[in-house]
């Protein structure tokens, strides 16, 4: 229902912030409410999930639109409900988690609060990729062509993709695959990312 919220940061919590906006305070519940220390009083943007059930309705925040989309997918999985994934979200960063499933690293996985082999297994399961439209963005493409002739921008573009999935987990062997259908292409870095990813979860 909200996409975000923008007001005055009222009140930080051990376990939600108020925020402030048109007279009304929102209760939000986050991950690490102090790491929203640093905007008391101030005016900020937190994302937000409204969470309903028959015996709840609760507003869940978030510094990113990329912790949000994170945590609406885990929610998602069975075994991991709103609690369990704020919990994750606290204890590593978007990043981090995806880098596990999308590696099936279950030994990563289980260190989070309340997430067992079960639970660790069925988040891989459900989530391995399908987070493909969460990843790009943190690897923006930091070379355009107003910097640099447009030949040398789109190598770079392409370069930082390829670490990009390297970093992801993909093989040598398996960026390789792709590489040369990439290369016909005229595309940004996070361009290159998202045709890689296509061509490799098919």
């Amino acid at each position: 229902m909200f996409e975000y919220i923008k007001g005055t940061l009222e009140r930080v919590g051990p376990e939600y912030i108020v925020l402030e906006n048109n007279g009304v305070g929102y209760q939000i519940f986050t991950a690490n409410p102090f790491s929203f220390s640093k905007h008391q009083n101030k005016e900020t943007i937190v994302y937000t999930y409204q969470h309903v059930r028959e015996d709840i309705l609760a507003l869940y925040g978030f510094h990113s639109l990329e912790e949000k989309l994170l945590f609406i997918r885990l929610i998602n999985v069975t075994g991991i409900g709103p609690k369990g994934a704020l919990a994750i979200l606290a204890s590593g960063e978007p990043e981090q988690v995806i880098n596990a499933i999308e590696n099936e690293d279950e030994s990563f996985l289980v260190k989070f609060p309340g997430v067992g082999k079960k639970t660790a297994r069925q988040m891989i399961l459900d989530l391995k990729g399908k987070l493909q439209d969460i990843v790009p963005d943190y690897f923006p493409n930091l070379f355009t062509a107003d910097a640099m002739d447009q030949k040398e921008a789109l190598s770079k573009a392409l370069d930082e993709a390829i670490l990009a999935l390297k970093a992801l987990g993909y093989s040598e062997k398996e960026v390789n695959k792709v590489l040369p259908s990439l290369k016909g292409e005229n595309l940004s870095t996070d361009g290159y990312i998202k045709l890689a990813l296509k061509k490799l979860l098919k």
